[in-house]
């Protein structure tokens, strides 16, 4: 009796010390911290976007329903943050189908940011190496592979709700839509060279919004009226951006340049004509917000929170200004300059193909700006290092709405904007901004 009770004490000794020591939850996280693997999937996601050329709003929406997914994905572990169903147009809440014991809700953030990511781009097997790449670095962690399959059985269900709410956003609807109509109307945009390509996203304002009430809810004030008599109030606008652009610095130069984000630049050499690609307005403010983070060195839920809520104002700062823009759908000073005071100038940034009236960038960059004030703080000091990937230097600023404030007047510097494009853009993407920060944060 004494040897059999022996024998099956050194057998549950050695069962036992045969067990592997799997990493607990907090030390998940710790490690996902540590490895800053969703900023980096962020910019992976960036990445993605810039190679398979997305338009500005179309980017707006590429970022918001991962962001948004990973954020419902965390907030029940987070009871200091609500989730954001019931507080998002048409976001109901997640009903949990399954057993939660053994999820690691930081994990299963990260896991659906991809997989919702990738339900949204074009390159999906960019998406599936950079999800192996995780798998391959969690694997190192020996973390039980009961949490990890719990997990993403927990991301997928956070997904099929993302994805059904997403699909009722009437994106879908939109790509069937009447292309915009170019008129004889001289005030009217009209397509610009080199490309001379069709107006994008005429029916942006037509998207259902996230926070804002409507698309017009913060309409801004309508244009000058064009008129081309000398001495006019809308020549002496023309006027203005053909003797700045004739007359620039170079650090006006290199400020046009740092805030060109034009996703997708043409250059022409004769009868070859090739195409530039580059980070979108959004990608450069998703960029900014993993500056702030990593700079304060943020905990995994104040990183996806300050991303989420970026994205958000993102999303509805470009409908609420594309919904100004194709009702007054006011020309280009490209156009008007060529046509009636000099046909050889040319503005320092290639003109994007969409009217003028508001300036996309004053309007998304005040109101993220406005966003990531409320959450890091006024007088917030970064290095903007975003872009030094893409070619362009590092730009230090003192403040989020600094930057702002750079990003809006690069506008008149690019030779792409009149000035109350730029003014009537920045108090239009601080009402959005605002409105925002009121229903989510205060």
């Amino acid at each position: 009796m004494h040897r059999i009770t022996l024998w099956t004490l050194l057998l549950l000794f050695f069962g036992v010390s045969c067990q592997k020591d799997y990493l607990s939850k907090a030390g998940i996280v710790e490690h996902l911290e540590e490895e800053d693997l969703f900023i980096k999937s962020v910019e992976n996601l960036t990445r993605i976007q810039i190679h398979d050329i997305f338009a500005p709003p179309i980017a707006s929406r590429i970022y918001t329903y991962p962001c948004i997914a990973a954020y419902e994905a965390m907030s029940p572990a987070y009871p200091g943050n609500k989730s954001f169903a019931n507080r998002l147009h048409g976001l109901t809440p997640l009903e949990i189908m399954v057993d939660t014991a053994l999820v690691s809700y930081e994990l299963a953030a990260i896991y659906v940011f991809n997989e919702v990511g990738k339900q949204l781009i074009f390159s999906e097997e960019k998406m599936e190496d950079w999800q192996l790449q995780i798998d391959s670095l969690v694997g190192t962690w020996q973390v039980d592979p009961k949490v990890v399959q719990a997990s993403k059985d927990y991301a997928m269900q956070v997904k099929q709700h993302i994805m059904a709410w997403s699909k009722e956003d009437n994106y879908a609807q939109t790509r069937t839509m009447p292309k915009f109509s170019v008129s004889d109307d001289p005030s009217r945009w009209k397509p610009t060279p080199p490309a001379y390509m069709e107006g994008i996203e005429p029916h942006w304002n037509k998207i259902r919004t996230l926070v804002i009430d409507s698309a017009a809810q913060f309409r801004p004030p309508p244009p000058p009226a064009f008129d081309m008599t000398e001495g006019s109030e809308f020549y002496k606008l023309v006027k203005e951006v053909y003797d700045v652009g004739v007359n620039l610095d170079e650090e006006q130069r290199v400020i046009a340049s740092f805030w060109d984000c034009n996703p997708f630049v043409m250059h022409q050499t004769g009868h070859i004509m090739f195409a530039t690609k580059k980070i979108t307005p959004g990608g450069h403010w998703m960029g900014i917000t993993g500056v702030a983070c990593r700079k304060i060195d943020a905990d995994m839920m104040t990183t996806v929170k300050a991303h989420s809520m970026v994205s958000i104002a993102l999303f509805d700062a470009f409908i609420s200004c594309w919904d100004e823009k194709y009702r007054s759908s006011l020309i280009r000073p490209e156009t008007v300059i060529n046509e009636k005071i000099d046909p050889d100038w040319l503005p320092t940034l290639q003109t994007p193909p969409f009217p003028e009236h508001t300036s996309g960038h004053s309007v998304i960059s005040t109101a993220s700006a406005v966003v990531l004030t409320s959450i890091f703080g006024d007088n917030f000091e970064f290095l903007d290092v975003v872009e030094v990937d893409y070619g362009l230097p590092q730009r230090n600023f003192n403040s989020f709405l600094e930057a702002s404030q750079e990003a809006a007047i690069s506008r008149l510097y690019g030779g792409i904007h009149y000035r109350p494009a730029i003014e009537d853009g920045v108090a239009q993407g601080r009402k959005v901004g605002e409105f925002i920060v009121n229903k989510l944060l205060n």
